[in-house]
């Protein structure tokens, strides 16, 4: 899941035109920008999905998680 987040949070600031340190300054989460660097570049190690979640939402987007029952 943090990969997703990770892909989202890429994609989503490319869109937005974002830098590195824009990312780390919008996200009020106290993440530098060289960490915010690291997660784009995917480098996940000691990275909590909530601290995505809440740098997504400081972004202007929800993030949503569905668990739904197998069909197998």
């Amino acid at each position: 899941m943090q990969h997703d987040l990770a892909a989202r949070l890429k994609e989503m600031a490319r869109q937005q035109k974002y830098t590195h340190a824009q990312v780390a300054s919008r996200s009020g989460t106290g993440t530098s920008r060289t960490r915010v660097t690291a997660i784009l570049n995917g480098d996940l190690e000691h990275v909590s999905t909530d601290l995505l979640i809440r740098i997504l939402a400081s972004l202007g987007y929800q993030v949503r998680v569905s668990v739904v029952k197998s069909l197998a």
